[in-house]
């Protein structure tokens, strides 16, 4: 049974806090949003690893993918997070693909506490809807897209610390749960 949201969080051991916090999940997923108020909630600093890649690399992420090409993003998002996992401890969202690669994946297990942010379809498609920024969806169906990356990229996100769902329910039944679950963790 879902706790009211309302309701006092769940003591979270202050070990948590000693390690980043990655979130990992599809477009949609939620990893933005919930990630700054979970971040809230810990008393973590958070980024959001879309936003540092567009400041480090002067351009947005719709430019990259444009210019570039896929490769060369996922090479600068590698980079981009491995230089925030160094640092101090933090809440991290990543884009939707960065877990996929090998060795961002391993980095992110080896130094952080990984959440996958897992939601149906028919939730993330609703939630892409109210955006027209992301490059792999350009002049395509959202649906189709989101299923074909999930097929790709479910298995792989299972290989989190932790999956946690995140229903159409507002964000905050989602850091709640996340709270829940740290509360409970023994890494």
């Amino acid at each position: 049974m879902t706790r009211n949201p309302k309701s006092p969080a769940p003591a979270v051991p202050p070990a948590i806090r000693e390690r980043s916090i990655v979130l990992v999940g599809l477009m949609g997923s939620g990893k933005s949003t919930i990630g700054r108020r979970l971040a809230d909630r810990l008393k973590m600093r958070f980024a959001d690893a879309d936003d540092e890649i567009e400041r480090a690399a002067g351009m947005t992420i719709s430019d990259i993918f444009a210019r570039f090409g896929e490769a060369h993003f996922r090479d600068g998002e590698r980079r981009v997070i491995a230089r925030l996992l160094a640092g101090r401890p933090l809440v991290l969202a990543t884009g939707g693909g960065a877990f996929i690669n090998e060795e961002t994946r391993a980095l992110i297990l080896k130094d952080s506490l990984c959440i996958w942010l897992d939601a149906d379809i028919p939730t993330l498609v609703e939630r892409v809807a109210r955006r027209s920024h992301r490059p792999l969806l350009k002049d395509r169906d959202p649906g189709e897209v989101l299923r074909e990356l999930a097929a790709v990229r479910n298995p792989i996100y299972a290989e989190a610390h932790l999956r946690i769902s995140s229903a159409s329910k507002p964000h905050e039944h989602t850091v709640r749960a996340i709270l829940e679950a740290l509360s409970q963790w023994k890494s």
